[in-house]
């Protein structure tokens, strides 16, 4: 059913792209792909190898994964770097206890036909640092797999607090994929009126947006245009921007229930763009 016909919606989305673009095309959206971020693997792959050793070993009694994209990363650079690491390396991630910041690293975690042992129960570093406040954290070793260089402050300073070792590992980095003049002429199609809705995945995407744009352009942007979010990570950056999002799934944030949440609250929107 092509409920999204007429609209046209902003996707500034990279690794599923297509997928997402294709779920908004099928209901009848006009898609406008803005990659905003590329995810590169982490440009010196010794200090995660050398993580990786260490882990290996038994350095670590605990695991935080903060995204799925990290542990994919992680196995990646065993592939290209050291393949006999990956055996090991999986036992020793099956006997260590695991902590998940969301559904996407407990996904990647399935994937190797493991499961975590303690999930947040929001996806977002205070919600990690709830679901742990309760464990006894003195003396334990905790591995932290970063996402992006973030160094994730609240988390380091808590696990601190509570006596932890931290060990930190980065598989990953964020890098610009749009030129700027790409960035800057969707804001001024979303300034113009031409943009019903910019749906974000990400926290750099945002960041991105706010970064290259004039902040009088941005703000003119956001005027014009709803605002869709995949989860409260995402929305609480927008949020820090003083950035209202109005779509955003109830649970279960991905992709199909955006492309759901966006279809479900498009219908309270009338022609003229109000409530």
């Amino acid at each position: 059913m092509a409920t999204l016909t007429g609209r046209t919606i902003a996707v500034p989305e990279t690794r599923e792209l297509d997928v997402f673009s294709s779920m908004l095309e099928r209901r009848g959206a006009s898609v406008l792909r803005c990659p905003l971020v590329a995810i590169l693997d982490a440009p010196d792959p010794q200090p995660v190898l050398q993580w990786l050793r260490a882990f290996n070993e038994g350095s670590c009694d605990d695991l935080i994964l903060l995204t799925g994209e990290g542990l994919r990363r992680l196995l990646s650079c065993i592939e290209r770097n050291d393949p006999g690491l990956r055996e090991p390396f999986v036992q020793r991630l099956g006997a260590v206890r695991k902590i998940t910041r969301g559904p996407k690293p407990a996904r990647a975690l399935r994937e190797l036909g493991l499961k975590p042992d303690i999930t947040a129960e929001s996806p977002t570093t205070p919600g990690v640092i709830d679901s742990l406040r309760a464990e006894n954290l003195q003396g334990r070793r905790v591995g932290v797999q970063l996402y992006g260089t973030e160094p994730n402050r609240p988390l380091m300073e808590f696990l601190q607090s509570a006596g932890a070792q931290v060990l930190t590992v980065a598989p990953y980095v964020y890098a610009d994929k749009a030129a700027d003049d790409a960035v800057r002429e969707l804001l001024q199609r979303m300034a113009a009126g031409q943009v019903d809705i910019i749906a974000f995945t990400s926290t750099p995407q945002v960041e991105r947006l706010f970064a290259v744009g004039p902040i009088d352009l941005v703000k003119a942007a956001f005027e014009k245009t709803e605002v869709a979010a995949v989860g409260p990570v995402v929305a609480d950056a927008l949020k820090r921007h003083d950035i209202a999002v109005r779509l955003m799934p109830e649970e279960s944030f991905f992709m199909k229930p955006l492309t759901s949440a966006i279809e479900q609250g498009i219908g309270t929107r009338d022609s003229n763009g109000e409530s």
